[in-house]
């Protein structure tokens, strides 16, 4: 039988599968082509941890590979029901927790660094440590940066809708929840998604999206609803449907860097302000701008999140080969 050990962990209420051996090293000068390796060699395995009936529609994992940075410490790759991320913020907080406890990388309190290689370029996580237990995870993340502002796009169900663009990692639309008429509770979740994609494939239909030097990064990944708080001290409570009507559990790291940009591009944030965006959950995580760029005619921000993981197992799946299920499969 092929054996797949993984470490699974949530963060904020989301969770993450690391893999930790099983899964045979992508090939590839960079992490873009390691990226296109597994989905052309590997995706059966994907398929297999992801989907049930070992996972679910819901369920998120990510694999340690050889970094192509010389100053990386791992290179990682995120994959979900539809395919593989681009970035993953809950992942970095994820898989650096899963990295510090499996002793695959050395502590050192108050802090450890970890740099890791994703597809979208290198991320630089910070580990806060007390008397041996993990705090939080820190990472400061790609550029990121606001691509349309106010647009308007007509939905069948809905009716005229304004929405934004922004890049974290992946580029999402954001719309706010109340012009739809609905609410960011759980209780909607399925309403939320499936607006969500109707919304997705709307836009991706009618608004070219590209990034400033990547082909591979230019598409839209998921919606953000967006809607007020229901919690003291939290600016926003924000959604995200991603994928293929994927329902992120926590507030999304790469979406809250997207929407920091949006933030900053209306001039509605200052630097080094804290801001806390909670989940459909009311879980948290709290982001700010730690650097302003520009890459050509691009205003760009680096932004910094941070949040906390949970250890919830250790697995060893065998995948038998007589199965007939052995790659697994997804009801909805």
């Amino acid at each position: 039988m092929h054996r797949l050990t993984t470490l699974d962990l949530h963060v904020a209420g989301e969770p993450l599968r690391v893999v930790l051996s099983g899964f045979p090293e992508p090939m590839g000068h960079t992490i873009l082509e390691k990226r296109r390796s597994c989905q052309q060699q590997y995706d059966h395995l994907r398929r297999a941890l992801m989907w049930e009936p070992r996972g679910h529609p819901h369920m998120y994992g990510c694999l340690l590979v050889t970094p192509t940075t010389p100053s990386s410490d791992f290179g990682v790759l995120f994959f979900h029901n539809e395919g593989y991320s681009t970035m993953c913020g809950h992942g970095i907080i994820g898989v650096v927790t899963a990295l510090l406890e499996a002793r695959l990388v050395q502590w050192t309190e108050p802090t450890t660094t970890v740099k890791l290689d994703t597809p979208s370029g290198q991320v630089v996580a910070t580990a806060t440590i007390q008397q041996h237990h993990i705090q939080k995870v820190s990472f400061r993340n790609v550029p990121s940066f606001a691509s349309a502002l106010d647009c308007v796009i007509d939905l069948p169900s809905v009716g005229c809708l304004h929405y934004d663009l922004a890049f974290g990692g992946a580029f999402y639309g954001f719309c706010r929840a109340a012009d739809c008429g609905l609410e960011l509770r759980p209780e909607q979740s399925r309403q939320l998604v499936d607006t969500a994609m109707s919304l997705k494939q709307a836009i991706a239909a009618r608004h070219a999206i590209t990034h400033p030097h990547e082909p591979d990064l230019g598409f839209l990944y998921g919606i953000v609803w967006i809607g007020p708080p229901q919690q003291a001290g939290v600016y926003r409570r924000h959604v995200c449907v991603f994928a293929d009507g994927a329902l992120d559990r926590s507030p999304t790291g790469t979406a809250v860097s997207a929407h920091l940009a949006l933030l900053h591009a209306r001039q509605q944030i200052l630097p080094y302000q804290d801001v806390t965006f909670e989940s459909i959950l009311g879980t948290c995580f709290t982001g700010r701008i730690v650097e302003q760029c520009r890459e050509g005619e691009q205003s760009m921000i680096i932004p910094e999140v941070e949040g906390r993981a949970y250890i919830t197992g250790r697995h060893e799946f065998l995948l038998d080969p007589d199965d007939p299920l052995k790659e697994g499969f997804l009801l909805r």
